[in-house]
């Protein structure tokens, strides 16, 4: 905290994400990296690994879609290059060669995706609606649960009642998350539970995507499809 406070500049994920959580009087110039993203509603409450729980009217988890996440790069480059300009030359470097990481993303994921055998989602945690849109995916039911905050028998009977009625193959944790009610889930219905990756652990955000990708793949079903065209996010 005591960093934020004497910062120049602040980059933040925006969307809500940091509410409450910066300091009241902060002079740094601050970048939004969630600017001219259209955010999705949400309603969670968690505290993402600090003691600031708080309720976000929007989804914040804007950069498990590539497309987003690429427009987040974009704000960063372009703040940064606006508050030091003497290295706007390296920022751009930088930005050009993250636009063909997620161009070979997107593309990896279109070929890969559009084979899928059923596109229905049921998640225990509420975060993965940008990716489920991006990807063309049906997210029927998410369910976040934390420590206090446990599902209720009638939720998890529900929810035991929406994987049997559309024959779901999966459902789906995420990485590192609380795995409880997906265990019970599984036991009532044998169907098994995968995690997704929320690329929020510090390690590389292409390997957490092409991660969830390849889970998406193994728990979904796959069928051979025609090769997707290349595509470019613009």
């Amino acid at each position: 905290m005591r960093a934020i406070e004497q910062a120049q500049t602040l980059v933040i994920s925006g969307a809500g994400l940091e509410d409450g959580l910066l300091p009241e009087g902060m002079k740094a110039d601050i970048i939004d990296a969630s600017t001219g993203i259209h955010l999705l509603c949400g309603t969670d409450h968690h505290d993402h690994d600090n003691d600031h729980g708080h309720t976000h009217n929007h989804d914040p988890h804007i950069w498990l879609s590539p497309e987003n996440a690429r427009k987040m790069a974009e704000n960063i480059y372009i703040g940064l290059s606006q508050s030091y300009p003497q290295y706007a030359d390296t920022f751009n470097a930088n930005y050009l060669k993250l636009c063909g990481e997620f161009n070979q993303l997107v593309l990896h994921a279109r070929q890969t995706l559009d084979g899928l055998s059923s596109r229905k989602l049921v998640t225990f945690h509420d975060g993965f609606s940008y990716m489920a849109q991006a990807w063309d995916l049906e997210l029927l039911h998410s369910l976040e649960e934390e420590s206090g905050s446990e599902a209720s028998a009638g939720e998890l009977i529900e929810l035991c009642e929406l994987v049997r009625y559309h024959n779901l193959p999966a459902v789906f944790t995420e990485k590192g998350g609380s795995v409880s009610a997906a265990e019970i889930l599984t036991r009532e219905t044998g169907v098994p539970a995968f995690a997704l990756d929320m690329a929020m652990s510090g390690d590389s955000y292409f390997k957490a995507m092409y991660h969830n990708i390849a889970t998406l793949k193994e728990a979904l079903g796959w069928i051979l499809a025609p090769m997707a065209e290349a595509a470019a996010i613009p």
